[in-house]
């Protein structure tokens, strides 16, 4: 089968801060060496995308040497950072901007959910703007007819459609731009983080929406955002971004396997780098151990896995407790305890026979039980649990969850 996209050595550079290169002598410079046929010497420079550090040079690449094809009804997901190079990817595709070196091949019309509810006039009505957007997108004027009911119900706004968008909440205006963009009809359909403002009945609706899309009638969907369920409800396949280069691709729940270990979470130990001030409690030492207090990362499914607290405590009669959390890969909570109280050297004992296969990490809290939070570490220490004889284990790859307990059947 013939892939609808294909994107090949797929790169953008941008000069910060200004348009062009800056001087006439080196646009003179850029345009002799294109009326030549040689290479743009502007593109011999420049550093990767890392927004977290200032870099020596005025170039950068936001995105470097792209490749990755999608094939018709299949729905991809893009990971990343803020920062990392969706936006900046889906704009090309979308054709709102050129790629600087490159080429993407179509097979279709495309159809882009780029800031949602962009163009909409406050000024005008639901129902107005919803034959404005339309236009804008694409549509004829009798196709919005035809869909206008259907668009109306869809957005969940239809008491408002004739009340001026100024009045609507942001949340009601995605709606509304969603439920436009979603009722058009092309082969491939682009979508940028418009589920964030939305509540969770919308969430539901629009992810249903696109699978539709996808499933029955066929279309390519690209899709990103920064919620990991959303992406593995959607999502067939996923490509990892980081600092505009893309180190990953694969089955989408491999790739945001990849993305949570290599660019979210702390595999290692956790240390105090630097003494906070006007913190009467807070961590030193954070390590996941064995009963026997030696530092490791990998468990079996019979181990106790034991996670070892450093604190320092200035006020010795405060009322304070240790919460912690164990998060799966998908950063999703699976459960919590709670302290007593606080010492200076703890110890937190999770059962063996208890946590099933999987990688997780921990995100834990000093704090007086609604009155404060003293201290937080997030997303830290990596340990990995291996089957080694659960129950389970005949089952193979299906997930079956994250924790297991002695249930009695009756």
């Amino acid at each position: 089968m013939k892939p609808i996209i294909k994107v090949e050595n797929l790169s953008k550079q941008y000069r910060l801060g200004t348009i062009g290169t800056g001087t006439l002598s080196n646009d003179l410079k850029r345009w002799w060496h294109q009326v030549r046929g040689k290479e743009d010497p502007f593109l011999t420079v420049g550093e990767s995308n890392d927004r977290t550090s200032k870099g020596s040079s005025e170039y950068v690449w936001a995105l470097k040497d792209i490749n990755f094809e999608v094939m018709p009804g299949e729905i991809l997901g893009i990971i990343g950072k803020n920062g990392a190079g969706k936006s900046t990817l889906l704009k090309i595709l979308s054709k709102v901007t050129g790629p600087t070196t490159g080429r993407i091949l179509y097979d279709g019309r495309i159809g882009s959910l780029l800031e949602v509810g962009t163009g909409f006039h406050p000024e005008l009505t639901g129902r107005e703007n919803i034959y404005l957007n339309g236009a804008i997108l694409g549509m004829t004027r009798q196709e919005i007819r035809a869909k206008l009911d259907e668009i109306i119900d869809f957005s969940g706004c239809e008491r408002y459609i004739d009340t001026p968008v100024k009045r609507y909440s942001s949340g009601m205006t995605v709606r509304l731009g969603f439920a436009v963009a979603a009722h058009l009809e092309p082969e491939i359909l682009v979508v940028d983080e418009v589920l964030a403002v939305g509540d969770a009945e919308f969430q539901k609706k629009a992810i249903g929406k696109m699978q539709d899309v996808s499933r029955n009638h066929g279309r390519t969907v690209l899709f990103v955002s920064h919620n990991m369920n959303s992406l593995t409800n959607l999502c067939t396949k996923g490509i990892v971004l980081m600092k505009g280069i893309s180190p990953f691709q694969s089955k989408i729940n491999d790739a945001i396997q990849f993305y949570l270990q290599n660019d979210y979470v702390n595999r290692g130990d956790y240390n105090l780098n630097e003494t906070p001030k006007e913190k009467e409690a807070y961590f030193t030492k954070i390590r996941v151990v064995d009963e026997n207090g030696v530092a490791k990362n990998d468990f079996f499914y019979t181990e106790k896995i034991c996670i070892s607290y450093q604190i320092h405590i200035a006020k010795k009669n405060a009322k304070y407790k240790l919460f912690c959390v164990i998060l799966d890969y998908h950063l999703r909570p699976i459960f919590s305890c709670e302290s007593i109280g606080i010492k200076e050297d703890m110890l937190l004992k999770i059962p063996e026979k208890f946590l099933v296969r999987g990688d997780y990490s921990i995100h834990t809290f000093i704090h007086v039980p609604r009155v404060e939070q003293v201290d937080i570490v997030e997303n830290m220490c990596q340990f990995r649990v291996i089957d080694n004889g659960s129950p389970f284990q005949i089952h193979g790859d299906y997930n079956y969850g994250s924790v297991f307990s002695e249930s009695e059947w009756v």
